[in-house]
């Protein structure tokens, strides 16, 4: 007769790196359903930049600006800067379907996305490289698009 608790026996043992991404990514993307995202601290020169996107009446900014939001992080975490600005120089997000208007809540998202994951890398004193966090910023994207 199977007992309650079987299901643990049979279970594999998950190696703590994967354990840590999979609940950073999940925590990232409950974050991503709020509107405004969270907001730990803030640098009051940036504070006037995003004041708008941070209000508590600012309207949640359409799919489009976080898939591209993913994209740039992404970019970002990679460090390939040729290809954040042949996208940003040349206005690649019009072409993703993106108005100008919501150009900052492009990169506010981006922005956030690419701090959270590089806060994950300082409190683990750089155990949780590059190469993971892009790893989770994966993870985050297909949790979030689940929604």
């Amino acid at each position: 007769m199977p007992g309650s608790w079987d299901f643990i026996h049979d279970r594999k043992p998950k190696p703590l790196r994967e354990y840590l991404l999979d609940e950073f990514a999940a925590r990232l993307s409950a974050d991503l359903k709020t509107w405004p995202l969270p907001i730990g601290e803030l640098d009051p020169a940036l504070g006037a930049k995003w004041a708008h996107l941070l209000a508590p009446e600012s309207v949640r900014p359409p799919k489009t600006v976080f898939n591209q939001g993913f994209r740039l992080a992404r970019w970002e975490l990679e460090r390939q800067l040729d290809a954040l600005d042949e996208y940003m120089r040349n206005e690649r997000w019009l072409e993703a379907g993106i108005p100008p208007s919501e150009k900052q809540a492009l990169l506010f998202v981006s922005a956030w996305l690419v701090e959270q994951l590089l806060a994950l890398s300082e409190s683990t004193q750089g155990r949780v490289d590059r190469r993971a966090l892009v790893e989770c910023l994966e993870r985050t994207e297909r949790l979030s698009s689940r929604v």
